[in-house]
């Protein structure tokens, strides 16, 4: 049964989803924007029966805390920083990756600190190419280049409720199967008080994740670490060939493209989880024997 808990960080609360028997092979589930952990709120019993999956949501997403900006910079590096002293927090120390969106910044930067702790990655749409991005980024490009208060309020658009329900169902065979309440929700905490200018903020250091992607192919080469990429191919703002592109670097990258947009989950969730059991059982095994 998925419990839903909080651990303190740094004295702010980080909200988090937990199932699945904790003596088993544990995933770090990373979302990104503009959701929470609600995306995964299937995957998670899909996989509790042999897997222990907790997904966290980042400061100022979902139900954690979203400290003031006077006193916590919103950049990648500190949401990284705020992950790790959570897993230290809650006790997890070796565990899959599952990214997704800012969530593969964020999960990838976990793994230049510590490349020990990292057992697998599942990548869902989540970037670490430049062919990946589409020209769905070209404003918030233009920002990082030009960060004036017009470019900046120029992507005030994609923080309306239009945009994010946009999100979930661009590139969707079937919108009927999309569960309105997943885009209603992320609108309603999107326009929570002060949280504008914190995604604001976030859209401005994305760069610093662009600026990173080298050492990001640089790990994938040199660690090897099992890769399973799982990609909506219809994705508006992550492409094709930026989960292609695993394999330049890691020629036993596993790629997987599914009919549907950037939220993968929301319609191929069995396909996805079936995917995930199958990529783990073989390669956690062959880690296992390695080691013996």
């Amino acid at each position: 049964m998925t419990t839903y808990q909080q651990a303190v960080v740094d004295g702010s609360r980080i909200f988090y989803r937990e199932d699945g028997p904790k003596e088993g092979p544990t995933i770090l589930l990373l979302h990104g924007f503009p959701t929470s952990s609600h995306m995964f709120r299937n995957l998670i019993p899909a996989l509790a029966d042999r897997y222990h999956l907790v997904a966290p949501d980042l400061p100022g997403f979902g139900f954690s805390d979203a400290p003031d900006r006077k006193r916590f910079r919103y950049s990648f590096e500190n949401l990284a920083k705020v992950i790790e002293r959570f897993t230290e927090t809650i006790g997890i120390d070796r565990f899959a990756i599952y990214v997704f969106d800012y969530g593969a910044p964020v999960g990838l930067r976990l793994a230049l600190a510590h490349p020990e702790r990292i057992t697998a990655i599942i990548s869902q749409n989540g970037n670490a190419y430049e062919e990946g991005l589409s020209q769905g980024w070209n404003p918030i490009q233009k920002y990082w280049k030009d960060p004036i208060p017009e470019n900046r309020a120029a992507l005030r658009e994609f923080l309306k409720p239009e945009a994010t329900k946009w999100q979930y169902l661009y590139g969707v065979e079937n919108a009927t199967v999309v569960a309105p309440e997943a885009y209603e929700l992320d609108s309603a905490l999107l326009a929570r008080g002060g949280n504008d200018e914190i995604q604001l903020d976030l859209f401005l250091d994305y760069a610093s994740n662009v600026a990173l992607y080298p050492k990001f192919q640089e790990y994938f080469r040199t660690k090897s670490v099992p890769l399973l990429a799982v990609w909506g191919k219809n994705d508006p703002f992550f492409l094709p060939p930026g989960a292609e592109a695993f394999r330049r670097d890691n020629p036993n990258a596993e790629v997987r493209f599914y009919n549907t947009g950037h939220f993968a989950l929301e319609t191929h969730n069995h396909e996805i989880a079936t995917a995930i059991r199958d990529f783990l059982s073989r390669k956690l095994n062959d880690v296992d024997r390695r080691k013996k």
